[in-house]
C-alpha cells in the first residue's frame, strides 16, 4: 500500500503549514499562504514528484502493476517528466510567487488529466487497484490546494 503515502505527502504539507513550521527556503516575512505553498512546493511537487520519478523507472514493473497497468517505454517517459517536474518544484519553492505560478501550472494539468485517466480506468476498465484509484486524492487535492493557494497569495 505504498501508494498511500502520495495523499499522506500531500496532507502532512499542510499540516506543517498550519502548524506555522518554517518550510525549507521560507523566509520571515512569509505569511500563512506563502508558507504553506512553500510546504506543497518543497513536499508533494519537489520530493514525491522526484519519488515518483525513481518508481516509474527504476520500479516500472511493480509501478506498473500496483496501478494495473503493463510496464512499458511511456512509463519511463512519465517518470523522467516527474523528475523534471520534482526538480523544477524545489528550484520554484525558494524563488517566490512568479516561479510558483509557472511550475503550479504544469502540474495542474498534468494531475488533472492524469485524474480524469484514472477515473476513466474505473468507469471503462473496472480498475479500481490501490495506484488507479487511491492516486485520485492527490490528482485532485493537490490542483485544488496550487490554484487556492496561488489565488491567495495574488490576493495577498
Amino acid at each position: 500500500m505504498g501508494v498511500l503515502i502520495i495523499p499522506l505527502v500531500l496532507v502532512l504539507a499542510w499540516v506543517f503549514a498550519l502548524l506555522g513550521w518554517a518550510p525549507p527556503g521560507g523566509l520571515e516575512t512569509d505569511d500563512f499562504a506563502d508558507s504553506a505553498m512553500r510546504w506543497l512546493l518543497f513536499l508533494p511537487v519537489g520530493i514525491q514528484f522526484i519519488v515518483s520519478g525513481f518508481m516509474h523507472t527504476v520500479f516500472a514493473k511493480s509501478t506498473a502493476k500496483n496501478i494495473g497497468w503493463v510496464t512499458n517505454g511511456f512509463q519511463y517517459e512519465i517518470g523522467f517528466v516527474c523528475w523534471g517536474i520534482g526538480v523544477a518544484g524545489l528550484l520554484a519553492m525558494v524563488r517566490g510567487p512568479e516561479a510558483w505560478l509557472v511550475i503550479s501550472v504544469p502540474v495542474i494539468v498534468f494531475l488533472v488529466l492524469a485524474g480524469v485517466q484514472h477515473v476513466k480506468q474505473m468507469a471503462v476498465e473496472k480498475n479500481f487497484k490501490p495506484g488507479n484509484s487511491l492516486i485520485l486524492i492527490s490528482d485532485f487535492g493537490l490542483p485544488i490546494s496550487l490554484i487556492a493557494l496561488l489565488l491567495a497569495v495574488q490576493s495577498g
